[in-house]
């Protein structure tokens, strides 16, 4: 059976994430270690015992993320639970990917946490604070996402940023059309509408300022050959290490088309999915594709044991 490793995206950070690893394993104290002295600050001081609401500024949460997720591969393979034949791919959600690309050696991790640290920069700066957010829309066919965004615009511009699952859509755009769909989503026909913990309209044509700084940006690191395959966000489909800057600089603003590429991983053969980072949410939309699948997550110590209902 072949095994997809995912990584998870902003919107999963929690104060603690990662601290049971720090704690016990070497191998998971140098990552965060590694992480201070590539953002140039206590990084680590603020994910364990930090204020929620700092944590969530883009900034810190990105590269937090990454670093827990990474954090968290380490210890599987310091275990023995994981090695390079354990998994035949890899993804991430948003700035998942690039903790796919420390995995799959794509990218050290330090340049990982430089670039993170620049990309989210670049986001936040690219709108004013408060300005833009992001709304999930829970239980909702494609031409009911289509009529709420038609009676939204009319409040602020709204694009399609992440096409998560069946039934699962993100909307990103302008603090007013988020605010009129999040007051208004019984009567536009929404079952469960809910505002995600992010500072910027991610995904969108909103934050291009961003894009462009990625791309002056880019030259600046190089992207070795790939160990195991890459789906990207912006294509679904596989990529190598020849396209992957490129396609960064592109995933600022596009669509992460996260059900697409599930779709096409089971295509390829995957059965099992191992969420290795903070939270469950990814594992909990791989479920929503296929009954059939095998999805587990691992963001504590104790989710070790999960692995015992995965043949590897």
């Amino acid at each position: 059976m072949k095994t997809a490793l995912i990584f998870p995206g902003q919107g999963s950070q929690y104060v603690k994430m990662g601290h049971d690893f720090y704690s016990k394993y070497d191998v998971s104290r140098d990552i965060y270690e590694r992480l201070n002295e590539s953002i140039g600050s206590n990084l680590s001081k603020l994910i364990f015992s930090g204020e929620e609401e700092e944590l969530l500024q883009t900034q810190n949460s990105q590269p937090a993320i990454m670093a827990t997720s990474i954090c968290i591969f380490e210890a599987l393979k310091y275990e023995n639970l994981l090695n390079i034949k354990s998994y035949g791919c890899v993804a991430g959600h948003s700035l998942g990917e690039y903790s796919s690309l420390v995995v799959n050696q794509g990218l050290r991790f330090e340049d990982s946490v430089k670039l993170l640290k620049f990309r989210s920069k670049a986001m936040q700066e690219s709108m004013p604070l408060g300005t833009g957010g992001m709304i999930a829309l829970i239980g909702c066919a494609e031409e009911d996402v289509e009529n709420v965004m038609l009676k939204a615009e009319k409040y602020g511009k709204i694009f399609i940023a992440n096409d998560n699952s069946k039934g699962q859509i993100v909307l990103s755009g302008e603090i007013s059309a988020v605010d009129y769909i999040s007051s208004n989503a019984k009567e536009l026909g929404v079952k469960r509408a809910i505002k995600l913990p992010v500072s910027a309209p991610f995904h969108c044509e909103l934050i291009n300022k961003a894009s462009i700084a990625m791309k002056e940006e880019m030259p600046n690191y190089s992207f070795n050959p790939f160990t195991v395959p890459l789906y990207s966000n912006v294509t679904s489909k596989v990529c190598n290490e020849k396209e992957i800057a490129n396609l960064l600089v592109e995933q600022i603003i596009s669509k992460v088309r996260w059900r697409e590429i599930v779709e096409n991983m089971i295509k390829d053969g995957v059965q099992n999915f191992i969420e290795i980072g903070p939270g469950n949410v990814l594992t909990n939309l791989v479920k929503r594709a296929s009954k059939d699948l095998v999805a587990i997550s691992i963001s504590k110590i104790e989710d070790f044991e999960k692995l015992d209902n995965i043949k590897l």
